[in-house]
């Protein structure tokens, strides 16, 4: 049971948190490219609604698995249960950053995204660049929590793997 559980947390993370890591760091530039699409000539109407549709596709595949994500640490705890491990120091640290990270995502990346939705479609080339910014800077924060996490579940102490 406890190998079918590991194997279940592993595919949770790799395919929950792998999709909002990579749709999370493309927001950014794709937020300053359909700035400079609403800022561009009438004419190109139609590249700025596709980057705009580019951005509400990314917001949503942040969102959609997030809620997915939630697998993660339930997998994980079950898995922690079976192993025996749930005291473990490597373990309390893990999901303390899986915590930070889940509060970052949910609480600062999630909203500021909604915002720069609005945002995008604004005269207004500063607040995008900063709201572009920050969102870079919360997701690498972000990434790093999560390859973090990642190298204290690999290289864990007291691991009898011999890896």
């Amino acid at each position: 049971m406890t190998k079918l559980l590991l194997s279940l947390h592993v595919l949770a993370a790799v395919l929950a948190i792998g999709p909002v890591a990579v749709a999370a760091s493309m927001f950014p530039p794709a937020l300053r490219r359909a700035h400079s699409a609403a800022d561009a000539a009438s004419d190109a109407a139609s590249d700025t609604a596709e980057a705009l549709s580019h951005l509400r596709l990314l917001h949503r595949i942040c969102h959609v698995y997030a809620i997915i994500g939630i697998a993660v640490p339930l997998f994980g705890a079950a898995t922690a249960g079976s192993l025996g491990v749930l005291g473990s120091g490597w373990l309390i640290a893990s999901i303390a950053l899986t915590a930070a990270a889940a509060v970052i995502l949910v609480v600062l990346i999630l909203p500021t995204q909604e915002t720069a939705l609005t945002t995008a479609q604004g005269p207004d080339a500063g607040s995008v660049t900063a709201v572009a910014g920050r969102l870079g800077m919360l997701t690498g924060v972000f990434n790093l929590l999560w390859a973090t996490v990642t190298i204290l579940m690999i290289i864990r102490p007291g691991s009898t793997t011999g890896a």
